[in-house]
């Protein structure tokens, strides 16, 4: 095997991309500074039972796992931010109060996600630790919708769902007690016919249970379904209460496109508390961005706290972009006389790309044109273009 072949589902990223990438970081987590998140990083590994604390099945099959070498402990690679970040919340800053962080950091999947998908992502997210009320999740749903438009996305659709509606039905049938991520499955497949089977397999399921997950399975469209989920499903408290907060987001943006798909509850059944949601465009395969609610998700670190958010993957989001631009530069030749590296300074001082010719090397850029060259005219340093 050729030593220089990198690991499937991993990859290089070139220079012009990985500039984007890194000014999509800045200008982002600039956005979140705006809105006042703090912004934290956490290691990249750490203790396992740490890591997965309230985090499911999931993200247990999602982390890579290796011994260390000091303490002879299993440790994670982390596969996601947010459970270190309710750890940092929940126990080393134990505010009082609205905690708004921010965060960005690579994260390694022991498997990818999808066909398309990559193991190493740059993920970058913003956390809400604190309130409960449904004004936190407004303001993470606008702040992820911001995040998209800067990077310049087109027409963004963002897609909402309440775990509590599936819930309060599994609770109300206790033939369903331990089936909960199987009926979970079945609802985000939208599998008809299994669900029509279930007696066969659970005999003292309740008909109006499966009557109210068949009902679910076609409840998705727009805005309009949570209206007609009032009608079909049963007046359960706890649904009834999903619903009510999906209708206030709703009306809270009026300016933007959503859908509802009450039956998709993804993976995030056993972790989601409240509102979960993602957003779609153009370009993408699959959900750009994704983020809900996870109360109680710091309960393992000492402090349950209510907590919202969301994150993205930066090098998934550049790459479903136009093309990156190549920036303008300006090719000087090299030499220390004391006139040319007072010109080179304040060409670079003023933001201006000024890239020195190294002596008997040919000058090739992948991520720069050079449309202006550095010249001694009449003993004078000036900048022209290049015809």
């Amino acid at each position: 095997m050729s030593n220089w072949l990198l690991p499937e589902s991993l990859a290089d990223i070139l220079p012009a991309e990985a500039r984007r990438i890194e000014e999509l970081r800045r200008n982002l987590l600039d956005l979140y500074r705006t809105y006042g998140f703090e912004l934290v990083a956490p290691p990249l590994v750490e203790y396992i039972d740490s890591l997965l604390s309230g985090t499911g099945s999931a993200l247990n099959l999602r982390t890579c796992k290796l011994v260390d070498q000091l303490s002879g402990r299993t440790m994670g690679v982390r596969a996601d931010m947010t459970p270190q970040v309710s750890r940092i919340d929940a126990h080393l800053l134990n505010r009082e109060g609205a905690t708004r962080l921010c965060y960005c950091g690579s994260v390694l999947h022991a498997r990818p996600s999808g066909l398309l998908s990559d193991r190493e992502l740059l993920q970058i997210g913003a956390e809400i630790f604190g309130h409960a009320g449904v004004e936190a999740d407004i303001e993470v749903l606008e702040l992820a919708l911001e995040s998209v438009k800067r990077a310049g996305v087109k027409h963004a659709r963002l897609d909402l769902n309440h775990p509590g509606v599936v819930r309060a039905i599994i609770d109300s049938d206790p033939a369903l007690q331990g089936a909960e991520e199987a009926i979970s499955e079945l609802l985000s497949t939208k599998d008809i016919p299994a669900i029509s089977d279930l007696p066969s397999t659970m005999p003292d399921i309740q008909p109006v249970t499966i009557k109210a997950l068949l009902d679910l399975a076609s409840l998705y469209g727009g805005p309009d379904v949570i209206a007609r989920a009032r009608v079909v499903l049963p007046a359960l408290p706890a649904l009834l209460a999903g619903l009510d907060d999906l209708e206030t987001l709703v009306r809270a943006l009026p300016m933007h496109q959503f859908s509802i798909d009450l039956a998709d509850m993804g993976s995030g059944y056993g972790y989601h508390s409240g509102v979960v949601f993602s957003i779609y465009a153009e370009g993408w395969h699959d959900a750009l961005v994704k983020g809900g609610r996870y109360d109680g998700v710091a309960k393992a670190f000492g402090r349950s706290r209510p907590a919202t958010g969301f994150s993205l993957d930066l090098r998934k989001l550049s790459a479903g972009l136009p093309p990156a631009q190549i920036a303008k530069a300006i090719r000087a030749p090299w030499g220390n006389d004391a006139a040319l590296v007072a010109v080179l300074r304040q060409l670079r001082g003023a933001g201006e790309i000024v890239v020195q010719v190294l002596p008997g090397q040919p000058h090739r850029l992948d991520e720069f044109t050079v449309d202006r060259e550095l010249v001694l005219d009449d003993g004078v340093w000036k900048v022209r273009a290049i015809q």
